[in-house]
């Protein structure tokens, strides 16, 4: 390189997962979660650019914890939090043809018919009773992804495609209101501590749920045929989020607040997680057409603002700030008193996904 040029820009994706796998093995980044199963599903959108085969290795290492060889999976799946890894299924039988993976992965679909459903049809949140008849945005991201992914794959996507666009229209028709955003969550019982006794909704409006569910409308959209009977209502949804996205971010940051709308108040803070997830919906969102092309613009400034908040420690491993851990549903002062986490892997995961969409933009 000749005195003057730039150094060639990071390769942040690689960077990220060289310093994660070198900090934790498959067997211990910890046990079948969501937030693994995001970060990993990161690693695969990298994987699929790079082709390096270590960190497809390193996924099927880590499922392979929890598969056995005929396919059996030691998950009850009563909640929508554990179902998000099931993507990490659907993916691993693409790539190697295996039938242990279509098995385990068919439990989650055999699970959904006989799961517990709001009067509407919206899965509940969990199948216990403190979860009883709630949607919580987060579940959406759970559960719908891998839900269009598993009928691709398996040729069951008349099912697939009609239960996660309803399950994102209901839930979108109960947890958005007039600003664009959505609620945390809803409680169809009113019984919740924190459900309004009128609306049954929670009181604010959290940013990593909400982030949630921008992914997965944009996900499910990418994978609805254009025909499809629900599609232009989701659309409708996510144009009126994307409104309410350009509205509350932070214009000195381009990141969003972790209680979105209260971000004049000192004790409010910038999230990292939410921020890179909403900056690749806003992205994907424009590139394919289903919001107006200057969101794209909306999400460059996001990106930037994320960007700010990884570096390289001094053992030349990345670090990535600002991250909330796993969250209820509460009130304001519940939320922004989380704790600021580095290397979250809600952070991580969302970073990769959203990196992978921008990097080249």
């Amino acid at each position: 390189m000749s005195v003057g040029q730039p150094a060639p820009a990071e390769d942040w994706s690689v960077s990220m997962i060289e310093s994660t796998t070198a900090r934790y093995s498959p067997t211990t980044i910890g046990g079948w979660s969501y937030p693994v199963g995001l970060y990993l599903y990161g690693q695969y959108l990298t994987y699929q650019r790079t082709h390096d085969p270590r960190y497809l290795s390193y996924i099927k290492s880590y499922v392979d914890r929890f598969v056995a060889s005929d396919g059996a999976i030691g998950q009850s799946f009563n909640n929508l939090d554990s179902m998000q890894a099931g993507r990490l299924l659907t993916i691993l039988h693409h790539e190697t043809g295996q039938d242990r993976y279509r098995i385990a992965a068919k439990k989650i679909r055999d699970r959904l018919d006989t799961y517990p459903r709001t009067s509407d049809g919206g899965f509940w949140h969990a199948d216990s009773d403190s979860r009883a008849h709630q949607l919580w945005a987060d579940g959406v991201y759970m559960v719908n992804p891998f839900l269009v992914e598993y009928g691709r794959e398996f040729g069951d996507a008349t099912y697939a495609d009609d239960e996660a666009a309803k399950q994102l229209y209901v839930y979108g028709s109960h947890l958005q209101v007039g600003n664009g955003l959505l609620k945390h969550a809803y409680d169809e019982s009113r019984t919740a501590s924190w459900s309004d006794p009128g609306t049954g909704l929670a009181p604010e409006h959290w940013c990593r749920a909400v982030g949630w569910y921008s992914m997965a409308i944009v996900n499910v959209l990418d994978a609805l045929p254009s025909s499809h009977p629900r599609r232009a209502a989701l659309v409708t949804i996510l144009k009126k989020l994307a409104v309410g996205l350009e509205r509350y971010q932070d214009p000195a940051t381009g990141r969003w607040f972790q209680v979105m709308d209260k971000g004049d108040r000192g004790d409010n803070w910038t999230e990292t997680s939410c921020s890179s997830m909403f900056t690749y919906a806003l992205s994907r969102g424009a590139q394919k057409g289903y919001l107006d092309a200057h969101y794209a613009t909306v999400a460059q400034r996001g990106y930037q603002g994320v960007l700010a908040k990884v570096s390289l420690g001094s053992d030349g491993r990345t670090n990535l700030t600002d991250i909330s851990i796993g969250t209820n549903v509460g009130d304001y002062a519940y939320y922004v008193g989380r704790t600021r986490a580095t290397n979250d892997f809600h952070g991580l995961g969302a970073f990769l996904i959203m990196n992978e969409q921008l990097r080249a933009r």
